[in-house]
């Protein structure tokens, strides 16, 4: 299986270095290490449809002119610069960075010259996405309008070209705080960034092109693989009139050998027998070549081929089943398997929704395989065809959210009663919308064999007509299971039932009918110096290190394999791959560097775990006991943190301080202003700074100290007590067999509050 890149050129390698000179990435945030392989003449420069590959193509992707203006102006006489396309107009490679107001339109113009060699033929022009409503002009004359961001659409441009120089013109609206399916796009995080919601992304976001077909061309595909039979079903549409004498002919090839071959007409549905199918899994992910052309009479040569189609396809099926046990389970090729993934948003630092390069898309799911997954959820975000064809081709499982839409009038609680009630959609142009992008995406990725799931609807984001939405997915596409919506509200319908656990994990009850999974779980924040979006980071359970990142991870692994025996879960998605904007979540930075000890996660997320470490309590917290603290709200003097700093005039109360509701806290002692001070001294044994570690709970920021020395320095909050790393430095100023004196500052500027710290031994146990 490769993929193969034809480019016809429109320019000299001087036009191209001037092109070069009007270009620089915006500076600003944080960058990826494949930012610098972007440039005018190599943006994104690879085949963007695996799955129907023509030999002949043209990529326009490069700098295009480009101009905002008003709303409701006109095509405008003059334009602010150059973007580069195919990075939305709010990222740092379009070298633009500017956002778009729903009072506002973007416009894009180009120039480009049709090869000779196409004059016979007639000419497409392809739109990769352009997020949100688009028009197309080419020469002037108006080709048409299409409304969504995710989905790739098509201009038959032939009766607009003429010799030499076209132009091509483009007018994007995107009111992204609208009903229209947008995801985790917000407008105002663009200027103000927080929260789980990111930048927005307008106008065009995936690759253009050219291509030339004859009168009558394949169109579409549509390719379903029967496992039990040993069968796969191609149904080709071909847009055009055939003439007399041609037809479809459709090959399957294992490598370069041909095993199975078939003729017939568009539309019908062609069955080819795979003998003997190698099954696609993500250990083995198996993919068979698939040609597909339209032959005929060629004169004096005999046949001809007139239009020809690369594609591939795997063998795989999804399905459920009960087990010996009785747990309804999610099968994969009529065999159980634990689907373990990511919660995967999709974002980049410099391309926004874009990947500066195909290496940069494709690491992602390298990464995702090499941490010993199996799957990803793709969240509230289609992504370009090249994703879903690395993951067909590394082995990557996905289920496949729907964009979420408007948030107006999603299912809830009934504030009155407390019943559960069904959404409506916020108008029926929003449902109409919602459908049509929501049908489109089912039918541009339903041919790849890594998706096994859909799921129409995340945590009552826009949920609506829950049941008549299921059904209506399953009608489309029968051959995969659905996820009536991912977390919250649970309206019975689809194949499983999914709950939200943070930190997690957690089980769902199965109700006999749909099976249980875990849709969203972790969080396990860490912030890492040099490679933020911003300074101020969070995250829904701070880490101290990336050491205690690697064994919560771990635990909370052991705990999904442990459900997965005693309550049937069936599988689990960690939030998150990369850390995104504001949000630290990632085992990834936002650049794509790895925080947590690979080998590790591999192996907890393959069900291998170490013997849990032995924890001996050298000083107690408030979890387990009574310990007086002296404590004072009044910022002291400035040697507050020293051993023989004089605290005898501050008060004396019982360790866990803050506020009843805090998230894991044990309070002793209410504390419920900005700043707290506290001090405790204490004699530690003999040998006991061997794997010594402190235990923490903090909301929020902490500052401890060990006899002087700056021991940890917390950031955020936590949510539980969490061993935390201690400073080498601070370690060497203990004194075993003598007394030690433990100091804390912490402040809090919102919501609950909570300090208490002690320390504790992690003694690993010996291997079995």
């Amino acid at each position: 299986m490769h993929t193969r890149t034809f480019f016809a050129g429109l320019l000299t390698a001087g036009a191209l270095a001037a092109q070069a000179g009007d270009w620089q990435p915006v500076p600003g945030n944080l960058m990826t290490r494949w930012a610098k392989e972007v440039s005018p003449d190599n943006a994104l420069p690879d085949y963007p449809r695996p799955q129907m590959e023509r030999k002949a193509w043209q990529n326009l992707n490069g700098l295009w002119d480009y101009a905002i203006t008003p709303l409701d102006a006109p095509k405008p006489q003059q334009w602010d610069g150059k973007i580069l396309v195919p990075f939305c107009v709010e990222s740092a490679l379009s070298g633009v960075k500017k956002p778009l107001t729903d009072k506002e339109q973007l416009w894009y113009r180009r120039a480009f010259t049709v090869p000779s060699g196409w004059k016979s033929q007639r000419v497409l022009l392809h739109f990769g996405a352009v997020d949100w409503d688009a028009t197309v002009w080419v020469n002037g004359k108006e080709l048409g309008s299409h409304r969504g961001g995710y989905d790739a659409f098509s201009f038959d441009i032939t009766a607009a070209l003429k010799a030499g120089d076209n132009e091509l013109v483009l007018a994007v609206r995107d009111a992204t705080g609208g009903y229209q399916p947008k995801g985790k796009q917000h407008f105002p995080a663009i200027k103000n960034p927080g929260g789980i919601m990111y930048t927005p992304c307008s106008g065009i976001w995936q690759t253009v092109w050219l291509e030339p077909v004859p009168a009558a061309y394949i169109e579409s595909l549509k390719i379903v693989p029967d496992v039990d039979r040993g069968v796969v079903t191609v149904t080709a549409k071909v847009a055009g009139q055939l003439k007399d004498g041609q037809h479809l002919a459709v090959t399957v090839r294992e490598g370069g050998k041909e095993i199975a071959e078939v003729e017939g007409q568009p539309g019908a549905a062609l069955e080819l027998k795979v003998p003997n199918a190698k099954l696609w899994t993500p250990e083995n992910p198996f993919l068979y070549n698939l040609d597909v052309e339209i032959e005929g009479k060629g004169g004096l040569l005999g046949e001809k081929t007139f239009d020809e189609v690369a594609s591939y396809f795997g063998m795989r099926k999804i399905s459920m089943a009960k087990d010996a046990k009785g747990f309804l389970r999610l099968l994969l090729n009529n065999q159980f398997v634990l689907q373990v993934g990511f919660l995967d948003q999709g974002f980049w630092p410099d391309g926004i929704y874009t990947a500066p390069t195909d290496a940069a898309l494709r690491f992602d799911i390298e990464m995702t395989k090499k941490l010993g997954m199996n799957m990803a959820r793709k969240h509230v975000k289609v992504e370009p065809e090249r994703w879903y064809y690395w993951c067909d081709k590394l082995g990557l499982l996905v289920w496949q959210d729907m964009p979420a839409g408007g948030f107006g009038k999603g299912a809830g609680k009934d504030k009155t009663t407390g019943e559960l009630r069904d959404g409506e959609p916020v108008s029926p142009e929003a449902e109409a919308q919602y459908r049509a992008e929501c049908a489109a995406m089912l039918a541009q990725c339903g041919n790849h064999p890594c998706i096994v799931m859909w799921v129409p609807f995340n945590e009552g984001w826009g949920q609506f007509k829950t049941k008549a939405i299921c059904d209506w997915i399953k009608q489309l596409d029968p051959t995969r299971l659905v996820d009536n919506a991912s977390g919250w509200h649970d309206i019975p319908a689809g194949d499983v039932v999914d709950m939200h656990n943070y930190p997690g994990p957690g089980c769902p009850k199965s109700d006999g009918q749909r099976a249980p999974v875990l849709g969203e779980f972790g969080g396990l924040g860490l912030p890492v110096p040099g490679h933020m979006w911003v300074e101020k980071n969070w995250g829904y359970r701070v880490m101290p290190s990336a050491g205690v990142l690697t064994r919560k991870y771990c635990e909370l692994l052991r705990k999904v394999y442990e459900l997965k025996d005693s309550d049937g879960l069936n599988a689990c998605v960690y939030t998150q791959t990369t850390d995104c904007e504001t949000e630290c979540n990632g085992l990834l930075t936002y650049d794509r560097e790895l925080k947590p000890d690979l080998a590790k996660i591999a192996a907890a997320n393959q069900g291998r775990f170490p013997p849990a470490p032995k924890i001996e309590t050298v000083v107690p917290t408030a979890q387990s006991a009574t310990l007086h603290w002296r404590y004072t709200l009044a910022k002291p003097a400035a040697d507050w943190f020293q051993p023989g700093f004089d605290d005898a005039q501050w008060q004396t109360a019982p360790g866990g301080f803050g506020t009843e509701g805090t998230p894991g806290a044990v309070v002793r002692t209410k504390w419920n202003t900005a700043d707290i001070w506290t001090r405790l001294a204490f004699e530690l044994p003999a040998g006991a700074t061997d794997n010594l570690s402190l235990l923490l709970h903090h909301d929020e920021d902490a500052e401890i100290y060990l006899n002087g020395v700056l021991a940890v320095k917390a950031k955020n909050y936590a949510t539980d007590y969490e061993p935390a790393e201690i400073a080498p430095a601070a370690l060497a100023a203990l004194k075993p067999g003598g007394q030690n004196v433990i100091a804390i500052h912490c402040r809090q500027t919102k919501g609950g509050q909570y300090i208490d710290a002690g320390l504790i031994r992690l003694v690993e146990a010996p291997a079995p």
